[in-house]
Formats: C-alpha cells, structure tokens, sequence
C-alpha cells in the first residue's frame, strides 16, 4: 500500500506532513512510504534524510497522485489534483468542509474517500491525532510573541534607577487551547493577563494560570458536545461587545482567539473598540483564517490602526515549523496506524468506527457526512 505526503508552497506553508523520524516508525510497519521532494525543506529536513529513513522520494507530484492509495497533505486539495487522484483511494488533510462545497463534491463524484482531521471527535482514544489542538496551542504561544514585539511596552515590571515600568495588561478572548497558551506565555513574560470566554467551566482553568476571568452576564450559554464555544445570540453579542470595549481601552495587548466550530469566527474586536485603545497597543487576530474576530480584519496583513498595531497573519503555527511538523508528523502518524492492519499491511477505513464516522467526509461515491450530506 502506498502513502504519499505531500508538501505545500513553502512560502505559505513551510511545515512538513511527515518528519523523517516518524517516516522511519512508519516503514518498519510495513508501510510504503512516498515523499514528495523538498517536502521537509521550509524545517530543515532534506530529502537525503527521509531517503534514510528508508521513504521513496519523487519530484513528479502528479505521478505520486495518480499511483497513491493513501494521500496526507496539510490543506485541501486543488480542483485539479482531485481528478488525478485514482478512486478508491483515501485523502487526509484539513479539509474545511463547511465552507468548500466546490472540493467536497469533487471528491465524492471522484469516489476518493476524504478524511477532514479537523472533524476528528474530541475522545479520549483520538487526542493523539487531535491536530486542531496541537496547531492552536502552538498558535496561542506565537500570538504572544508577535504581540509582544509590536507592543510599544515591556511585557515585564521592571524596577530601574529611573522608576518601576509597569507590567504591560494584555487581555485574551477565548479560553481554548490557543488562549490557554496564550495566557501563560503572557504570563511567564511578566504581563498582566486577563481572559474571557462565554464559557463559564473554563474559568477555573484560567485563574490556574494566573490570570483574571472576566465575567460577564450573558445568560444561557455553554459548549457544544465536542467542547466548543456555542455561537451566541445577536443581543448576546452586542452587550458582550459594550463590555469588551471597555477592559480593550484597559490593555496595551489584546490576543483574540475565539471560533466557532464549522462557522465563521464571530466579530467581538470592532474599529471602535480598536480607537478607545492606547496608541503603541497592538491586537493580534488568530481567528483570521476563519473569518477574523476584529472587524474588517486584516487578512495576512499588519496594519496601524489610529495608533494601534492590528495583526492578521495567517499560519501562526507555521511561523514554528519543526515543532509545528514534529506535532502534526505524531498526529497523522496517529491517526494511521490507528487504523493499520498488521496482517495485511494495509489502512483499513473502518465505518462503523467513532472516529471515521466523525471526519470521513465523502465515501463510495458521496457526500457521507450526517452535517454536510444536504449541502452536496
């Protein structure tokens, strides 16, 4: 059975689907493992050493396309590249199925069967291949980085012979695995952190490292069954914004993380919380793939607001490439031999099993998933 891993542009996406360590756990499975050439180049790792691990190397992707039975990739396949793919075989990435209908149907009329990691139930038997989480938490800490750097300010107190600097106040959204990250990166600067989120189970969390809880009185909210934030409602909204806007005025920093799974990231950062900001404050939005947390947010992009530095870079993660491959490489590694049959050396796509029936998106032809099936 032959698995591809596939590399992305290395100008958007320097990380590695597979690192050669794991490669070389892989073979001695018995897998059949094909890398495509420079795939580890954005992390350093050279072809010369995914060949020693004892993986194939090809430069020729639509060949590795055509002739896979099993292809890993970082991020959603190309229109094009759906069609070299043979049928029957089985696609693993991120997938983002609620918003590509265009891919999803492809793959289905090309009867590939398409794992969306990011579906992958939140279990205890699937937290290895919990790719969301390993990605966000990496995400959390380099929106600290980021933030701190464009600050205007020291994140630390500092006593010096001309005075005490304060502590920079840095304010985070979301209580997630990227807003827990985020707080104690902040914290282990020196900052003054505090945190909000809608749900209140996570305040315990918060207040273990450190930081304030924010409360305000939203009434019924909570998490879905996968532990997510729910979407609130528009008066919800509105009146968590009027408090926002307040504690935003408050903050030399504000790292925002809040998503809602399978939705658009709800706008909680509006221009006019952005102007009741201190100039040399910055904002960091690491929503902004999904649709950003600030308003007309600026995507990819680094921009001076009224005095403020607003932060919409993509791929945060991906501004750590090894550790970021190292995780995803143990992620996918995971998820594969989960589901690797020793006897006959081949992935065997268990339907009944809970987690394929929670990320397998198309199968046999269709659109399989209970929450996408009416779309396609």
């Amino acid at each position: 059975m032959k698995i591809a891993a596939l590399k992305e542009p290395v100008a958007s996406d320097p990380r590695a689907i597979l690192i050669p360590d794991t490669v070389k756990r892989l073979v001695q499975k018995g897998m059949e493992i094909i890398i495509e050439s420079g795939l580890g180049e954005g992390c350093g790792y050279s072809d010369s050493g995914y060949i020693a691990a004892g993986a194939k190397v090809s430069s020729n992707r639509d060949e590795i396309l055509r002739e896979a039975d099993l292809v890993l990739r970082i991020r959603k396949p190309a229109l094009e590249e759906v069609l070299l793919m043979r049928p029957g075989s089985v696609q693993v990435s991120f997938l983002d199925p609620f918003n590509d209908d265009v891919i999803v149907g492809a793959l289905a009329r090309a009867r590939i069967s398409a794992i969306s990691l990011e579906m992958i139930p939140r279990i205890t038997r699937a937290q290895k291949m919990d790719v969301l989480s390993s990605q966000a938490n990496l995400a959390g800490y380099v929106s600290v980085l980021l933030a701190a750097n464009y600050c205007k300010k020291v994140f630390p107190m500092m006593t010096t012979a001309a005075g005490t600097l304060s502590p920079a106040r840095v304010f985070v959204l979301g209580a997630g695995v990227a807003g827990l990250q985020a707080i104690a990166t902040a914290k282990r600067l020196g900052a003054k952190v505090t945190a909000f989120d809608t749900r209140p189970i996570v305040e315990e969390q918060v207040k273990s490292l450190g930081a304030v809880f924010l409360k305000i009185d939203l009434g019924q909210t909570g998490q879905t069954a996968n532990g997510y934030a729910k979407a609130l409602t528009d008066e919800q909204l509105q009146k968590q914004r009027s408090e926002l806007k307040r504690i935003c005025a408050e903050s030399d920093v504000v790292i925002s993380t809040a998503q809602v799974f399978g939705k658009r990231a709800p706008i909680l950062i509006t221009k006019d919380m952005i102007k009741a900001m201190k100039p040399g404050s910055a904002v960091v939005d690491c929503a902004v793939e999904s649709g950003g947390n600030v308003e007309d947010t600026p995507v990819n992009q680094i921009v001076n607001w009224d005095g403020v530095t607003v932060i919409g870079l993509k791929n945060l993660p991906g501004r750590v490439p090894i550790h970021a491959s190292q995780v995803l490489s143990a992620n996918y590694s995971a998820f594969i031999e989960e589901f690797w049959d020793n006897q006959t050396k081949k992935f065997c796509l268990r339907l009944d099993d809970e987690i394929i029936k929670n990320c397998l998106i198309t199968h046999g032809g269709e659109v399989c998933h209970p929450l996408l099936k009416n779309k396609n």
